[in-house]
């Protein structure tokens, strides 16, 4: 359950709409990293509706809440989102999967793998993480459960693992290649010069991959996850978001918040996408990964 959910649950009901619910409902929505700039939006409209509706009380305006979210969180969610297409005009399809430390990079793959083995599509996964032998050896534990091979190298850097797996992939008519990179921070200048390389390899044996780049984004990481976003996209460019560990205590106001700060368009030099919640990581299994749906989000967070 969404912390946003179990503290809005105490505003609505049969409370008065006056000027200290709207305030309530303001520290409640900021508490739960909806951010300064949403928060404001959805105020202002709810305020609006209020009034043109007549309004008089809180349980009448839930519904309108789960409206004006929804219209805000629309421009997230993809029409043409990869994990429900049933068919790729690339084969192999590249993915290349990043974030920080502790995202659930390894585990979003695993899920993305299954995803897509269901839908009876081969799958090929790429150890780029040459930093730590546990992280191969953790993506190796989800190629084992999905009974897909995971190539890896002891030594050498994320772009010779890239460079290699795709001409795996190629020569085995792979449909999908997951490549796996290692956790930094966008501040880390070096590191995030070695995903620009490995981007530029990628680029180099398949001109138009990779065909998808994910940020992987802890849920609980409140406003630092903005800036994560805006720095993985001004360095790299990014197609799409994995949300993940909503199944717990995650406040779950951050993407509301995304939905705000992607409107600004990447920094000249950059590729630019435009950027969508692709999906929601919701638990440890591998069916815990829900494509992203902007109304059926609202609705949860809310009710």
């Amino acid at each position: 359950m969404f912390g946003l959910r179990k503290t809005l649950g105490s505003l609505f009901g049969l409370h008065p709409i006056d000027e200290s619910w709207f305030e309530q409902l303001e520290e409640t929505l900021l508490k739960a990293d909806v951010g300064i700039a949403t928060t404001n939006v959805l105020i202002a409209s709810l305020r609006k509706l209020a009034k043109s509706h007549s309004i008089q009380n809180a349980e009448d305006l839930k519904g309108l809440l789960v409206q004006e979210i929804s219209r805000l969180l629309a421009p997230l969610e993809n029409p043409q989102n990869p994990l429900l297409l049933s068919q790729s005009n690339h084969k192999p399809e590249i993915w290349l999967i990043v974030g920080v430390n502790g995202a659930g990079k390894t585990t979003s793959i695993g899920k993305l793998c299954h995803h897509f083995q269901v839908q009876g599509k081969s799958v090929l996964l790429a150890a780029g993480d040459t930093f730590r032998a546990a992280a191969r050896n953790q993506l190796k534990e989800w190629g084992e459960r999905n009974q897909v091979q995971v190539l890896s190298q002891e030594s050498g850097d994320a772009a010779a693992v890239a460079h290699d797996a795709i001409h795996a992939a190629i020569s085995r008519q792979i449909d999908v290649l997951f490549i796996d990179t290692a956790g930094r921070l966008a501040t880390q200048g070096n590191l995030m010069e070695e995903l620009k390389k490995v981007k530029r390899v990628i680029s180099k044996v398949v001109p138009d991959a990779p065909h998808q780049i994910v940020l992987v984004l802890d849920g609980n990481t409140g406003q630092n996850g903005i800036a994560q976003v805006i720095a993985f996209r001004n360095a790299i460019g990014l197609q799409g978001i994995i949300v993940t560990k909503l199944d717990g205590t995650a406040k779950g106001g951050v993407i509301c918040a995304l939905s705000k700060a992607l409107e600004t368009p990447p920094e000249t030099g950059t590729t630019a996408f435009k950027t969508f919640v692709y999906a929601l990581g919701k638990g440890e299994g591998l069916s815990d990964l829900e494509p992203f749906n902007a109304k059926a989000y609202a609705k949860e967070l809310v009710e």
